[in-house]
């Protein structure tokens, strides 16, 4: 795998971060590649497209455009979920669809549903989501894209073809975090950059060799990029520059801990 860094480190060096405005409510069939790529256009402030730009794009708009929702209408709950629904004032059909996408129940209590999606994610929910779906909210709710790689890659390819520039692309959706209040957003889809940077075995500031620091590089991209984004403001893009990232390709599933070095399974 060859990689590359996009531009040497610089120290204080400043990063970017750009809400691309002008993205309209995604429907099923929509060439997302299209539409970021006439957002960008619009957004003359970031022409030329840079060699250290890399694209944010919330999980949502690529459900909706790749048709990963589901009609609650259409739900019939199990009993068993309708109990636990009705003691913790949940929707028991978003609840079923949780679990029919589950690959296991981690957990199960406290009116909180937390399982393992079919790509490796642990996430309350499964990361199926009511919020933010559009016009149809209260009827649907978003799965997961089946291939969230494969969507950014597929950005990342009409992005590159319309400007001649290889930019990285991650897709993000928010995920809460163990012993935390409050969620972040992180990396559930990547092309073009590697998600990680392992520093085990370099020096750090003092002289001394790190052992295990791996940095989430991706995750951390997604999480800054959300701080331009917001969640009620209708923005799912966003352009991030003057990030140091590695470039090279590489999946989602090298960030995702094994089950045999899980400590909390």
């Amino acid at each position: 795998m060859s990689t590359d860094r996009s531009r040497p480190p610089s120290p204080g060096r400043p990063i970017q971060l750009v809400a691309l405005d002008g993205i309209p409510e995604i429907v099923e069939g929509d060439d997302l590649g299209a539409i970021i790529g006439n957002a960008i256009q619009r957004s003359a402030h970031v022409l030329p497209m840079a060699v250290d730009d890399v694209l944010v794009v919330t999980q949502k708009i690529v459900s909706k455009a790749e048709g990963a929702v589901v009609d609650l209408t259409s739900v019939v709950p199990r009993p068993e979920v309708v109990e636990f629904a009705e003691r913790w004032d949940r929707d028991a059909r978003q609840l079923e669809v949780v679990l029919r996408e589950a690959r296991r129940v981690v957990r199960m209590a406290n009116g909180v549903l937390i399982t393992e999606t079919s790509h490796g994610f642990v996430c309350a929910n499964g990361g199926i989501d009511a919020s933010n779906v559009g016009p149809a909210s209260g009827s649907i709710v978003t799965l997961l894209p089946v291939d969230p790689d494969r969507s950014a890659a597929a950005i990342r390819a009409a992005v590159r073809a319309r400007f001649g520039v290889d930019v990285p692309v991650i897709v993000s959706d928010s995920f809460g975090r163990p012993w935390r209040w409050g969620i972040v957003d992180v990396a559930i889809g990547v092309s073009g950059l590697l998600p990680l940077e392992d520093l085990r075995g370099a020096s750090d500031a003092d002289g001394r060799i790190m052992r295990s620091t791996v940095r989430a590089v991706a995750d951390e991209l997604a999480s800054a990029a959300e701080l331009a984004l917001g969640k009620a403001a209708g923005r799912p893009v966003a352009l991030i520059r003057g990030a140091i990232i590695t470039r090279g390709e590489a999946t989602i599933r090298d960030a995702l801990i094994p089950r045999e070095n899980d400590l909390f399974p």
